[in-house]
């Protein structure tokens, strides 16, 4: 599916492929809570071989000294990369060298209508804030910390994997 996203002002535009367009996964940790703007940030998974950007030169990147994972490359820094507009904040996508195939594109960024997920993942409810509702339906799954199924294993469990 292809996944057509913006910006708030207009400044940055980007599509990406995604087989795995649902988006479902629900994360809590302080790093998504803080540069999401909300009580959580929910991302999808693209080919990172297929992004193409608009206003590149209106992109900045984000990269954390802080993360709920406690892994850090040797400047000290996590390995993530968060894109966004500088000139409206807007947070875009994620991207990491440890899976440097794919890049992460915040649903909120995502301007083509999605799927709506048959069920959605709660993850790192360790580190929700405590003013966060968290609307769990009966056949959710939440989790502490991480989960070990990932996206693309949550697409394919469900039946959802669009190869």
């Amino acid at each position: 599916m292809l996944l057509e996203g913006s910006c708030h002002c207009g400044a940055v535009a980007f599509s990406v492929e995604s087989f795995t367009p649902y988006p479902y996964n629900y994360c809590y940790c302080s790093k998504c809570r803080k540069t999401g703007g909300g009580g959580y940030s929910v991302n999808i998974m693209g080919n990172a071989e297929s992004l193409k950007i608009q206003g590149a030169d209106n992109l900045s990147v984000y990269r954390s000294r802080h993360n709920d994972r406690g892994v850090y490359d040797d400047d000290g820094f996590g390995y993530s990369r968060l894109h966004f507009c500088k000139l409206c904040s807007s947070s875009l996508w994620v991207h990491s060298d440890e899976y440097a195939q794919w890049i992460y594109p915040r649903a909120t960024a995502i301007d083509t209508p999605l799927p709506v997920p048959p069920t959605r993942t709660h993850l790192m409810l360790g580190s929700k804030a405590d003013w966060v509702p968290c609307h769990v339906e009966p056949d959710d799954k939440q989790f502490d910390g991480y989960p070990d199924e990932g996206i693309e294993e949550w697409h394919r469990r469900n039946g959802l994997y669009q190869a």
